[in-house]
């Protein structure tokens, strides 16, 4: 019997089973660098099954870069990093041409851009020139050089780790950069009793020198496939039209969430459903999900942010209001 519209898909075993080795997998990987940030990893593998980019920002020395290092680490993918500097150079990420004296001619030398996962550290240090040299390979997965253009390698995944733009040294990443990432998280500080079993963990030496590659880019293509296939009621699709939607038309936000973010947390919820085991989505993955999905996305007037205002307290607000459709599913 045909699928219905308002029937949801139930994944064939090969695709669950896929998603629930690569979650399993990875969560347990990382959390071995990663201590009692379960919520975040969950985030990083969410953004990582959209195909998407990741952006990190908190104070320095939170453990931002070892969770990138520690991603990257959990997949069998080739692995770049980039520590971004003020005088970084355009060329310096995306790759120059060169004259080859043996060949008489100019040939493409590749920068760091041309790996499958690469870590941009501190990208947030380095001019808006420089910042904006990823805005191509991040939406297209290419590079253009001199009317060339160039492909990247599949996977391709960027992860940014920032610091907070009010600190001295920085430059605040242009609106369409910040758009171009799926998701921003941030890791925030441990509890005193979390930091004495860190220190525990760490008294031999560090945790991130045993982990090995969990995921290959195989199992990688095919969860990311499967997720697609998570099922999403049309109520569901609405709200989340809704809630976009307020962001735009609210009189302390200068800028609301584009239509990329509509799609981006459209397939986000479906990743986070597929990770917790379901084949359908329900109305807390959305909310979960609205404010690392939503809130980079948002300027402020300049008057709402001087009233304490922020861009997440925003998104938790109309989370509070808006009307939650009310979800039903058989078995």
């Amino acid at each position: 019997m045909a699928r219905t519209d308002d029937e949801p898909i139930i994944a064939g075993v090969g695709a669950a089973e896929v998603v629930t080795r690569v979650a399993e997998a990875f969560m347990a990987n990382v959390s071995r660098a990663i201590v009692n940030k379960e919520d975040e990893i969950r985030l990083c593998l969410v953004t990582l099954l959209c195909e998407g980019h990741l952006l990190i920002e908190d104070v320095p020395g939170v453990g931002k870069t070892m969770l990138a290092k520690a991603l990257a680490r959990s997949l069998d993918c080739t692995f770049r990093r980039i520590q971004f500097t003020p005088d970084l150079l355009p060329s310096d990420v995306t790759g120059v041409r060169a004259f080859n004296q043996k060949l008489n001619d100019f040939e493409f030398r590749p920068g760091p851009v041309f790996a499958q996962i690469l870590l941009a550290d501190e990208i947030n240090r380095a001019s808006p020139k420089t910042q904006a040299a990823l805005l191509e390979s991040m939406e297209e997965r290419q590079v253009t050089i001199d009317g060339d253009t160039h492909p990247l390698p599949k996977p391709f995944m960027v992860m940014a780790t920032q610091n907070p733009v009010e600190y001295s040294g920085t430059f605040p990443l242009p609106e369409a950069q910040l758009d171009r990432f799926l998701m921003k998280v941030r890791l925030g500080y441990l509890s005193e009793k979390e930091e004495a079993n860190l220190l525990n963990q760490h008294k031999v030496e560090s945790p991130m020198l045993e982990l090995q590659p969990v995921v290959s880019p195989n199992e990688l293509k095919a969860a990311q496939s499967a997720v697609r296939e998570v099922f999403v009621k049309p109520e569901l699709r609405e709200y989340i039209a809704r809630l976009v939607g307020r962001t735009r038309g609210n009189p302390e936000v200068a800028l609301g969430a584009s239509t990329r973010g509509t799609l981006n947390l459209f397939h986000a919820s479906q990743a986070l459903a597929a990770v917790q085991g379901r084949s359908y989505v329900l109305p807390d993955d959305i909310k979960a999900l609205a404010e690392p999905v939503l809130a980079h996305r948002i300027i402020l007037r300049p008057n709402a942010e001087m009233q304490g205002q922020s861009a997440g307290k925003l998104v938790a607000g109309l989370l509070e209001r808006e009307h939650v459709p009310q979800m039903a599913y058989d078995g």
